[in-house]
């Protein structure tokens, strides 16, 4: 590894294992039949034996200190202390004796099965993607400690128990430490799975579901020595920084290429299909030269015809064409007949426009080339760290093997940073002047040359029978972006049995990305909006109107039930009050959540006064972590539902910063916000996401309480609720 002068606590396996001694756990993901060892010496073969299936690494020390390797990426979301947790709970490991450090880049050996053994920290699938086998692993490392004990002593296995990091045998009133067992313990030719029944039962957790498990990482956040990729600095290292396409897909051409390189502390102009990227001495002097670059840029990309708030009207045709059809999502039943000879038909569109990530850390990454140009060595903070390292080793002409990658903290990701594209542009910097160089995006590039949640429309429409009950429903969802536009379109907790639910991408040439809870966000705000539409024109009570569509799906009920209970669903409010109600999903966990809001007539301002929400995860590993992720979530929603917006015209992104792209500040905060655990004993599920879907439909909801005017275009501005035409 290059000479880190910021101090950096990343080290490979092989040097862990050489240094540290005592016994090593190789975890299989699929067959679950630890391996150990009590050197290095026989990783190899271990791992070779296992085919390549080992998906996690726990090492316990001579003097009781357990190492357990995070697969998972830790951007704020508490994924570097939820795994081990979920470990050291069936090995009944003392919580104090055990340290966390990244795993290696090696998605062969840490990859979780629920990518195709990717190693990606996505759709808050990294406890529910390990649970199971990281119980049973922690299971079987217990049993291999146990058998070791039992072995010493002569005694049956069955005779042994466990306190924390302890084998007890009551009988003779003898006991050893894991550490001591440690020391001496040898390899079993045979580890055998572990029952579920013999698995711990809930009811007996000690650190599944405590609330008083700190997290891992906060101690060096609050400290100061926690390492993002910005932090790292090399000896010898330089700095790059690129100017990029104002319309995607647009090729530049350097005017001014030579005066540029005669500038002092200028090292290389790199010129990329994308940009021109300036290697400098300092980042001072690179972003300075930066803006003297005089960059002509090909006029025919595609994108330079995309006016994104034009594209509504085209949006709008699209889904009224009936020769057009795109790709079903659901079908059942005959919506399109049952609409047709409903009692009365509803119809509506609602509108999403462009969302940025805003993550706090701009993207950045470090990349170092060995002097005989056969290696290299990578440090990012990267949702999909394997994909990084394979897009660094392709850059740079390598065999992955070759590439090693340091995971660092994430100052934010919320989906940005599963995509590899800093990372191959720190790679070609580094490539073109072979030192070590740290790339850096400034707010402007970050946001200006950002992969944005999609633009969308959705088409709604409903017929109802004669005693208000919606008997078909049919949803076009229009917009750029393909895929990522169909999450959370379907409705699987609602009864309704004649459904058609279908997508019509349009491509504008623009960069799109999953942005948190992905498609979930404007689709659940569609779905819950138009569902209130139709109860208000009923006269219908929606929190009432919910639990009928609810009737057969009573964990979802039971979660809806709660959100309305804790808001004391139907008292008096105060004068200018309103409260709305709606329900989402996300990665298996549902939340429902009810807001009181006030409207300031004169301005536009919406003023969310309190939220009350409730969620069903399963099994929760980390009760304070998951209510701290689903208001922050939920505080997310409220962010975008309010003030984000990126417009684009001729195919240029308009804002630059957040003076023009302004997010939710402390005085947009609502005055209270609580959120509830619904027990349940179902397989953990996504939570860091799940607060997000249902805030906007809730919002908007409470709007047409209040007004009896719909808001039908996220964010509701002041300027778009002013437009709401009878508000005042």
């Amino acid at each position: 590894m290059k000479n880190i002068i910021t101090s950096d606590t990343s080290i490979s396996r092989r040097k862990f294992l050489t240094a540290a001694g005592g016994i090593t756990f190789a975890v299989t993901a699929y067959a679950m039949f630890p391996k150990l060892s009590t050197d290095a010496s026989s990783d190899k073969g271990e791992a070779s034996s296992l085919g390549n299936k080992i998906s996690a690494w726990v090492h316990i020390r001579p003097d009781g200190r357990i190492t357990i390797y995070n697969p998972a990426a830790e951007m704020g979301q508490g994924s570097m202390t939820a795994l081990p947790v979920i470990f050291a709970e069936e090995l009944d490991a003392d919580w104090s004796d055990v340290h966390i450090e990244f795993s290696p880049i090696e998605p062969k050996i840490y990859g979780p099965g629920a990518w195709g053994g990717r190693m990606m920290t996505v759709g808050s699938r990294a406890v529910s993607g390990y649970y199971e086998s990281l119980r049973q692993a922690g299971a079987q490392a217990r049993y291999v400690l146990m058998a070791n004990v039992a072995k010493k002593w002569n005694v049956p296995i069955e005779e042994l128990s466990t306190e924390p990091s302890v084998v007890m045998h009551k009988a003779s009133n003898r006991k050893m430490t894991y550490g001591e067992i440690a020391a001496f313990a040898t390899i079993l030719d045979n580890v055998p799975k572990i029952p579920e029944n013999q698995l711990k039962k809930p009811e007996n957790f000690r650190l599944i579901g405590n609330q008083n498990v700190p997290r891992f990482d906060i101690p060096a956040k609050v400290n100061g020595s926690a390492m993002y990729a910005t932090d790292v600095r090399l000896e010898g290292m330089v700095y790059g920084v690129i100017s990029r396409s104002p319309v995607n897909g647009a090729k530049p051409t350097l005017l001014n290429e030579e005066e540029i390189k005669d500038i002092s502390g200028v090292l290389a102009v790199v010129k990329l299909d994308h940009g021109i990227g300036v290697i400098a001495d300092t980042i001072e002097k690179a972003l300075e030269v930066k803006q003297q670059l005089q960059i002509q840029w090909s006029k025919d990309a595609p994108a330079a015809t995309h006016n994104s708030q034009e594209a509504y009207e085209d949006y709008a045709k699209l889904v009224r064409d009936d020769n057009k059809k795109g790709r079903s999502l659901e079908s059942k039943g005959d919506a399109d007949n049952v609409i047709k000879t409903a009692t009365k038909v509803y119809t509506a569109d609602y509108k999403n426009d462009y969302i940025y990530h805003a993550q706090m850390e701009p993207l950045n990454a470090v990349v170092s080339i060995s002097e005989d140009g056969n290696s290299a060595e990578v440090w990012c903070g990267s949702q999909a760290p394997d994909s990084a390292k394979s897009a660094a080793a392709r850059v740079l002409g390598l065999d992955e093997s070759k590439v090693t990658l340091y995971p660092q903290y994430l100052g934010g990701g919320f989906g940005r940073r599963s995509n590899a594209d800093y990372v191959e542009e720190a790679a070609a910097l580094a490539k073109a002047i072979r030192k070590p160089v740290k790339l850096l995006w400034t707010r402007e590039d970050d946001m200006q040359y950002g992969q944005f949640r999609p633009i969308c429309l959705q088409h709604m429409q409903a017929g109802v029978d004669k005693v208000g009950n919606i008997t078909g429903w049919k949803y076009i969802i229009t917009g750029t972006g393909d895929g990522l536009l169909a999450s959370g379109a379907e409705m699987l907790f609602y009864t309704m049995t004649n459904q058609s639910i279908e997508l019509r991408s349009v491509d504008h040439g623009i960069r799109t990305k999953h942005w948190r809870a992905v498609g979930h966000g404007p689709n659940k705000y569609a779905i819950e909006a138009f569902i209130d539409e139709i109860a208000h024109d009923q006269k219908k009570d929606p929190y009432k109107y919910r639990q009928y569509l609810m009737r057969n799906h009573p964990r979802a009920l039971k979660v809806l039930d709660t959100a309305a209970e804790m808001a004391n669903w139907g008292k008096k409010l105060p004068e200018g009050r309103a409260m709305g109600i709606a329900f989402g999903e996300r990665s298996g966990s549902l939340t429902a959540g009810v807001c009181e809001i006030s409207l300031d007539r004169t301005s536009g301002k919406i003023k969310v006064h309190h939220i009350w929400a409730a969620f069903d995860g399963g099994v929760v590993v980390q009760p304070d972590n998951a209510i701290a992720q689903t208001e922050g979530s939920i505080l997310m929603g409220l962010s975008s539902i309010f003030h984000e917006s990126i417009t684009i015209k001729n195919g240029k992104v308009q804002q630059s910063n957040f003076h023009d792209y302004p997010i939710l500040r402390m005085a947009d905060v609502p005055e209270t916000l609580e959120v509830k655990i619904v027990p349940s004993q179902e397989a953990p599920s996504g939570l860091g996401e799940a607060g997000l879907p249902f805030i906007g439909g809730a919002v908007a909801n409470a709007f047409l309480a209040l007004t009896g005017k719909p808001l039908r275009h996220m964010p509701f501005t002041p300027e778009r609720v002013l437009a709401v035409r009878g508000i005042r």
